[in-house]
């Protein structure tokens, strides 16, 4: 019998029962669905995280003490971590892979503007510190070298500062208090959002370094980080190591242990292998209801040949070969995953557009996402339609006539 006549009689008997067929392909659809939507949400985190870490800055590497172990490293003046400012003047002119390369001092104050009041963190840096972390600026100007040779009393603010202390006016030029220490905003970078901590990078106050040692830390000695740029990401490795055995070198009473070389890839790698971990386990969840819709396609196939015992005898005794009873039954099995698979699809896409206008996330639905279900339907639907096609097919022909 050609193929096409054993489709058109498959679907003929899909028809004769469109209710009891939709309720067999609702579990396909359910996890179809959940599939496309998990894996839509996990690959949804994975493009904020790569955000995140892109807004760090290009070819990152961020070195620090270790808090936690620092017993050997040496405590000079200026800083309690074993790093100094020569470190940074040091890193930089020593090592040709260094195209920037930053003091980061890190800080907390309030800041009054009239009668408005504000909480924010304080970086102090230098001017490589714009290029490192690509801040681009909304208004005004990065502060300048000459402004942290001085210890000038100038800051730059992010978007979340300007937007509560100067809800109805630019905040450019105009003098604050920082700690009580009167400063004047000279520039409002550009908003980075969220960090991959979950903090606010546009709140956030930027300061020459100098000033907020001299100005604000007072006699405190403050924990000194040095963030470092490379010239290429090829560059990253090699030059985390180089950084590493400078530090040895200097401080000759300390080991690896005593310090931090951290690079955006670390990071990232880190995160994506987080993310893939969990984007596999909500989609082996989901893909449980795949199985169970699988089944329920088993169960109701194996009723429909029970159901169809005499007209299963009729076919074979005007023609029809085992092959073609067998091959029928499979291909109802097919469709009904498939158009299930395909229904699903849908829904998930729904589901996922949804989600993202809810969590205000950019969920991405992968191509490949929709061919593993698809192609996951169609196996469902050969798997476990096998048996009952088999079933059938192996019907002895006058039993099958003589079945009430």
């Amino acid at each position: 019998m050609p193929l096409y006549a054993i489709f058109q009689i498959a679907l003929k008997s899909l028809l004769r029962n469109k209710t009891r067929t939709f309720l067999t392909m609702l579990g396909i659809i359910i996890g179809v669905a959940a599939v496309i939507t998990m894996l839509a949400i996990g690959q949804g985190a994975k493009t904020i995280v790569d955000d995140q870490i892109n807004s760090m800055g290009t070819n990152v590497i961020t070195v620090m003490s270790n808090m936690f172990n620092r017993s050997a490293v040496r405590s000079e003046s200026g800083s309690s971590s074993g790093l100094t400012l020569e470190d940074v003047e040091n890193i930089k002119d020593r090592f040709n892979d260094v195209l920037y390369a930053s003091v980061l001092v890190s800080s907390f104050g309030r800041l009054k503007y009239k009668s408005l009041n504000w909480y924010s963190p304080v970086m102090g840096v230098d001017t490589d510190f714009q290029f490192i972390r690509n801040y681009e600026m909304e208004e005004g100007e990065f502060f300048t070298d000459n402004d942290v040779r001085s210890g000038n009393k100038v800051i730059v603010i992010g978007t979340t500062v300007a937007t509560n202390l100067f809800p109805d006016e630019s905040p450019i030029d105009k003098m604050i208090r920082l700690r009580n220490v009167p400063v004047r905003i000279v520039g409002v970078y550009k908003s980075k959002g969220q960090s991959v901590a979950g903090g606010d990078q546009d709140d956030m106050v930027i300061a020459p370094y100098s000033m907020v040692l001299g100005r604000l830390t007072g006699r405190w000695r403050p924990n000194l980080n040095i963030f470092v740029s490379a010239v290429s990401k090829e560059k990253i490795p090699k030059l985390q190591t180089d950084i590493m055995n400078y530090l040895l070198e200097t401080n000759r009473a300390a080991t690896e242990e005593d310090f931090v070389v951290n690079s955006q890839t670390d990071i990232a790698e880190t995160s994506n292998r987080v993310s893939n971990t969990m984007t596999l386990l909500l989609a082996s969840i989901a893909s449980i209801s795949l199985l169970v819709g699988g089944i329920g396609i088993m169960n109701i196939m194996l009723v429909s040949v029970t159901e169809r015992i005499k007209e299963i005898g009729i076919r074979m005794a005007v023609g029809a070969k085992k092959k073609d009873v067998l091959m029928q039954f499979i291909i109802e099995a097919v469709m009904i995953s498939l158009l299930g698979g395909l229904l699903g699809i849908l829904l998930g896409a729904g589901l996922s557009k949804t989600l993202e206008h809810m969590m205000k996330w950019s969920i991405s639905i992968s191509t490949w996402s929709i061919v593993l279900s698809v192609t996951f339907s169609c196996a469902i639907g050969i798997f476990f339609g096998w048996y009952p096609a088999k079933k059938a097919a192996s019907l002895n022909l006058i039993d099958a006539l003589r079945y009430e």
